[in-house]
């Protein structure tokens, strides 16, 4: 995934995100709406959770050192996680505690209309940020379902985005619904009840996020299609005899770490079993240009080595 497209995703619903919380505040101000604090917040927890992931794409370019020799490459995973965490902790607990807490002291709506004026900007703006994140999640893709790209992706920021500015954007729909039916009805229990129902869709997307995230920083290893063509590269070869053991792990959205075993031909010299490691990790960057950290170790097969582990070379 580019990290460019996830950036200018990030970029656009950060600014989208930080007027759209000045204009709700400013709207719960005048109309007392539980509905329009609740999409504050959500606006302003929104906000932050961009910042910090263009903090951690920032952490991220840090060089290697001592104390951390594979790099910064999973701080962009780090503040993913962080963001499902704010989404749960000032949005949704809050969105329910606030609805609640107009379910039990009714206070009526003061010029209501401001507040559905704000929504329907707000929408606007919200869809445009949606628009930007789409477009730059088809650039990378390569024609998956959204639920398989978000689950799949090993680039934290687009998914984030996509499932944050949706979330945002049926948030929006609910408070301008809770808003509606209390100027209609009169009752501002509708304006309660749309708080709360914006509390229970952020804990659920909060939750996602958690779960996709979690998997990432706990270690993720390159998918079906990556292995096949890793494991075609370390085989296709007529030195090596067969591919023994074989390990990847994605140690940043962009960085593969691959570890193999392979059996090469016996009567090589020393310089050779050189160069055929040298050709064979050649052939898996340009197979796959992720895998930028490659340990390949020459080993003899021994019988009773578990088959699913094993690959015949193919010459």
């Amino acid at each position: 995934m580019s990290a460019s497209g996830g950036t200018r995703a990030v970029v656009a619903a950060l600014l989208a995100n930080t007027g759209i919380a000045v204009s709700k505040f400013v709207a719960f101000l005048f109309t007392g709406s539980a509905s329009m604090l609740a999409e504050s917040i959500h606006s302003v927890a929104d906000a932050g959770n961009q910042g910090l992931l263009l903090f951690g794409g920032k952490q991220a370019k840090k060089a290697a050192d001592e104390e951390h020799p594979f790099g910064y490459g999973r701080s962009r995973y780090f503040y993913a996680f962080v963001v499902a965490v704010v989404l749960f902790t000032l949005g949704s607990l809050f969105a329910l505690y606030e609805g609640y807490s107009k379910l039990t002291a009714d206070h009526p709506l003061e010029r209501p209309f401001i507040a559905v004026g704000v929504l329907v900007v707000a929408i606007a703006l919200e869809s445009l940020s949606f628009r930007t994140a789409i477009i730059e999640a088809n650039h990378v893709r390569r024609g998956e379902g959204w639920w398989a790209f978000i689950k799949h992706s090993k680039s934290p920021e687009l998914p984030v985005i996509l499932l944050e500015d949706l979330g945002a954007l049926v948030g929006l729909v609910l408070a301008l619904l809770g808003v509606s039916l209390s100027i209609v009805t009169g009752d501002t229990l509708y304006d309660a009840l749309g708080t709360m129902a914006i509390g229970v869709l952020l804990g659920i997307i909060a939750v996602i996020l958690a779960i996709e995230t979690r998997s990432l920083l706990i270690g993720e290893g390159a998918n079906r299609g990556e292995n096949d063509l890793i494991k075609k590269a370390l085989t296709d070869d007529s030195e090596v005899n067969r591919l023994i053991h074989l390990k990847t792990l994605y140690i940043g959205p962009e960085e593969l770490m691959v570890a193999a075993k392979i059996e090469m031909t016996a009567t090589l010299s020393f310089a050779e079993v050189a160069r055929v490691i040298n050709e064979t990790e050649e052939r898996v960057r340009a197979a796959v240009p992720t895998a930028r950290i490659i340990y390949i170790e020459p080993d003899v097969y021994k019988a009773g080595t578990t088959p699913a582990t094993v690959m015949p070379a193919a010459h």
